[in-house]
């Protein structure tokens, strides 16, 4: 069996020159197999960046936001119930947005299994080829890391799609997700550039080592994330920037403080937009004003900052009554019929001509200030000399960027709880907020998320979709 790649090509055929016969033996133009698409660097990079291409119908959202305390659906009262189902726990295997994610994140790991798999046996430059399927082994980690974060013991498939022993693939437990995880970016960070010089936007080496960082993190090996932090510092590239609200304006992927995201185009003859401009912009605008922020999370800022104002990350990322919008507008709070209160990080003013859903907006999965925070969790909870106090060091530099008062905190106890705050105050909206909770455990994922959410061992994941239950034989 081969794996077929199809190009967007279009054939016109006058029927009437050829037979009936000839048509039905002769080979469809336009198709490509892995037997003769792998043959130059020119297809193997189009081959990676199809991979690239694969992550931009970003739904990550509903479950980092939607599923969190942080937001609720939004929208609406009837639109979109299986997305209520996500926020309200109820959701079954026959979930709409668990099928989509499920299928959309595996054809991003299928992409990169076809190009790991085939672009060594190309001949081209070396250094490009072993850079090309060190990004496809990031994509496919950090690929897993979200399925194994939302659904737990997934298939761990890694051959093209192309026999039958790599199609129907049963669960793997997620220690052994986390280690081929591991693998895939210790294995990509040696080939990885630690930037580049025209064609930004690519995987870098700063970014394997934030990921790797942050896996470890996940597993509770502080002392290995530590040691991928301090690869990631010793590289200079990064930095947080003065103005916390420029980073979620167009142009901002460009910062020193972005180690990993997505970029779009504010283009209306293609679609290279993001869309989160409009699932999340209000009524009057064109959106449809989904991922509604709690009154939890505005609750959050209980500090004011040594000038006595409002945390400047709280009108940088939500809209609330009274405060400015855009355009030179002021926010409703009738605009969001859910909570008062909509996202403001992936709206932007609108230039004339210009689609809603065309932001240029870009979405950071992995950015500086996140490392920062990370580095402080793993020190304060991997102990030892002076443990709290360089940890706290570290926190105090992102609430410094923030205008506030260095912490306190004087215990592990303590600080643990400033650190877990300042990670929902900083990154509010960036689809980390559900996955800390899961991870932080029990007691505290069940205090935020309330009475609808329901614990259990080892922790709460989403089910398998349906479409997979019946489909993958090993798996019944």
């Amino acid at each position: 069996m081969k794996t077929k790649l199809y190009i967007s090509t279009i054939l016109l055929m006058a029927l009437s020159w050829v037979s009936c016969d000839d048509f039905l033996t002769t080979d469809l133009k336009g198709e490509y197999t892995s037997e003769n698409y792998y043959t130059s660097a020119e297809n193997a990079t189009m081959a990676v960046n199809a991979i690239y291409n694969s992550l931009y119908g970003n739904t990550l959202w509903i479950f980092g936001d939607v599923a969190s305390d942080d937001a609720v659906k939004g929208g609406n009262a009837g639109d979109q119930a299986d997305i209520n189902a996500i926020n309200d726990f109820s959701a079954k295997s026959d979930n709409g947005v668990l099928n989509t994610y499920w299928k959309s994140t595996y054809e991003t790991v299928s992409r990169a299994n076809n190009a790991i798999t085939n672009i060594p046996g190309i001949s081209m430059d070396e250094n490009l080829k072993n850079r090309l399927i060190a990004e496809a082994k990031f994509l496919r980690a950090y690929s897993y890391f979200s399925l194994t974060n939302i659904f737990g013991k997934v298939p761990l498939k890694l051959q093209p799609q192309n026999t039958v022993a790599a199609i129907y693939v049963g669960l793997s437990e997620v220690s052994v997700i986390y280690t081929q995880i591991e693998k895939d970016l210790t294995e990509a960070i040696p080939a990885l550039p630690a930037e580049y010089p025209a064609e930004k936007g690519r995987i870098t080496k700063g970014a394997a080592y934030a990921l790797l960082a942050k896996v470890q993190l996940y597993q509770k090996k502080y002392t290995e994330s530590l040691v991928s932090i301090q690869s990631l510092e010793d590289l200079q590239l990064y930095d947080l920037i003065d103005n916390y609200s420029d980073l979620f304006k167009s142009g901002a992927e460009d910062s020193v403080e972005v180690i990993f995201g997505l970029r779009y185009i504010n283009n209306t003859e293609v679609s290279l937009g993001n869309n989160l401009n409009v699932w999340f912009a209000p009524s009057p605008e064109g959106g449809y004003y989904f991922n509604a922020p709690t009154q939890s999370y505005v609750d959050a800022f209980t500090e004011k900052t040594i000038a006595n104002q409002d945390d400047p990350r709280l009108d940088a990322s939500i809209g609330r009554q009274g405060k400015p919008w855009f355009n030179n507008s002021t926010f409703n709070a009738a605009w969001s019929e859910a909570t008062g209160y909509l996202v403001k990080k992936y709206n932007e003013d609108m230039v004339t001509g210009l689609a809603k859903s065309q932001s240029a907006v870009p979405y950071h999965a992995i950015r500086y200030a996140d490392v920062l925070l990370m580095k402080a969790e793993a020190i304060n909870e991997a102990g030892g000399t002076d443990a709290v106090t360089k940890a706290a060091a570290e926190v105090n530099k992102v609430r410094a960027r923030a205008g506030l008062a260095a912490t306190t905190a004087a215990t592990q106890a303590t600080l643990r709880t400033v650190i877990r705050n300042e990670r929902r105050k900083e990154l509010g909206f960036e689809f980390h907020r559900f996955f800390d909770l899961m991870r932080w455990g029990k007691e505290t994922a069940e205090a935020a998320l309330g009475s609808d959410f329901k614990w259990a061992e080892p922790r709460f994941y989403f089910p398998i979709p349906q479409s997979e239950l019946d489909t993958n034989k090993a798996l019944q």
